[in-house]
């Protein structure tokens, strides 16, 4: 995965501001079952449950894409994804939603977002083909902006092409803020969840420092097809008594535990039938 948090300026004005960027994989909870981590691994990490097939030792992860850091010098211990300074807040091993690839941006549960009063945001990369989606957002006065609203004055939001893993934001400015310049110095622009961000008139006159904002990735198990990854039953992921499922559009595949049972899939008897469970 390639996260552009990077910054940059025109005119001195313009400024992505770099965040603090949470992670959550896919979209549904999992059930207390499903959260198992590897026999004889780690697993918790402060807040976060780590199931199998991450891990946060060696042997205790599939491969080390699923690695997850547990940082144990700060109470409570903090997990982060690999070996970044990125915090992993939840682990959904029951995907809703799949996309290609290992992580992926969330295109049904993430905004690009952007904040100011002459600002226009563009988000732009690769998924097979080149791509480009932003928004724009304008307003005369202080007294314009409505507090919640995002929608082109003050603040503005676009949606996530499917499957995104690499990307970059730009800004620009009609004006270079000249005519705003009072209340508004700066644009901001970030991906974010859906409905975890909430604009203020405020954060038009805010560098951002210290903003922690959420975001949404999906994941999959390596690149082949479930007809493919069965060939090679010493690799083939989903374990007994599950269902193998792919994305709509990409490469990977998930495992799922079979109707009337439940577990961990990735696991060796992992999904049980439910009288099992409660035996």
């Amino acid at each position: 995965m390639k996260i552009n948090m990077g910054s940059t300026s025109s005119g001195g004005f313009m400024e992505i501001i770099v965040l603090v960027i949470i992670i959550l994989t896919a979209t549904t909870t999992a059930t207390m079952e499903a959260a198992q981590a590897k026999a004889r691994c780690q697993s918790q990490c402060g807040n976060l449950s780590v199931p199998y097939p991450f891990g946060t030792e060696d042997g205790c992860f599939m491969d080390t894409q699923f690695f997850i850091k547990c940082d144990e010098s700060v109470e409570p211990p903090k997990a982060l994804l690999q070996n970044s300074t990125i915090d992993v807040l939840h682990i959904d091993l029951d995907a809703g939603e799949f996309t290609s690839g290992l992580y992926n941006i969330s295109s049904t549960k993430n905004k690009l977002t952007a904040i100011g009063c002459d600002t226009y945001a563009f988000i732009t990369g690769s998924i097979g083909q080149d791509y480009a989606t932003g928004c724009l957002s304008l307003c005369d006065e202080i007294s314009d902006v409505i507090n919640g609203s995002c929608s082109g004055i003050g603040c503005c939001q676009a949606s996530i092409p499917r499957g995104v893993r690499d990307y970059e934001i730009s800004l620009a400015s009609y004006y270079n803020h000249a005519r705003v310049l009072s209340f508004n110095p700066c644009s901001h622009a970030f991906v974010v969840e859906e409905g975890e961000y909430e604009f203020s008139a405020s954060h038009l006159n805010n560098s951002g420092e210290g903003w922690k904002l959420p975001m949404i990735l999906d994941w999959t198990i390596g690149d082949q097809s479930c007809s493919e990854a069965k060939k090679d039953p010493e690799t083939y992921a989903c374990k007994e008594n599950t269902i193998c499922r792919e994305p709509e559009n990409g490469n990977g595949y998930l495992c799922k535990c079979g109707d009337g049972f439940q577990g961990n899939p990735y696991l060796s008897n992992g999904c049980q039938g439910n009288e099992s469970l409660f035996s």
